[in-house]
């Protein structure tokens, strides 16, 4: 992967906070994320819910602002491992997301996501679209 790409992506990814995870045949689901220098997604989710039990294993997803004009439209289409986090990689993971959404630790909160799994998706590949650069453009990123 080239650096600018690597940047480019990371920009984006930061200044966005909610992506859609497809998982289970034809079901998505949007989620908070928080994303690492390596390009890895942390996101949290109730075991319960239909997504949170259908995690483990490949996802697919996409990340875009909404309500843009065409040409300004920015998002990012991605495929990658998705596992649940414990013990210490929990505990990274945790502290990326908290840097990032500090009020999930607050004491208001913090009860509801002690009982939340913590996953890292470990892209594979990624799709940056930027029509400021030409209708359509897309550089893609993959996994060495």
């Amino acid at each position: 992967m080239t650096g600018d790409l690597k940047s480019q992506l990371l920009e984006f990814l930061r200044e966005h906070q909610v992506l859609t995870l497809a998982v289970d045949g034809p079901y998505a689901a949007a989620l908070f994320y928080a994303v690492d220098e390596e390009l890895n997604l942390y996101v949290v989710t109730d075991p319960k819910t239909r997504h949170g039990a259908a995690m483990a294993g490949r996802v697919a997803g996409t990340i875009q602002r909404d309500r843009q004009r065409w040409q300004e439209i920015r998002g990012v289409q991605f495929t990658g491992q998705c596992s649940r986090l414990t013990g210490a990689e929990r505990a990274t993971g945790w502290t990326i997301f908290l840097k990032r959404f500090a009020l999930a630790g607050s004491a208001e909160l913090a009860p509801a996501f002690a009982k939340a799994e913590l996953w890292k998706i470990t892209p594979d590949w990624l799709r940056l679209t930027d029509n400021r650069q030409g209708f359509g453009h897309k550089s893609e990123w993959r996994a060495c």
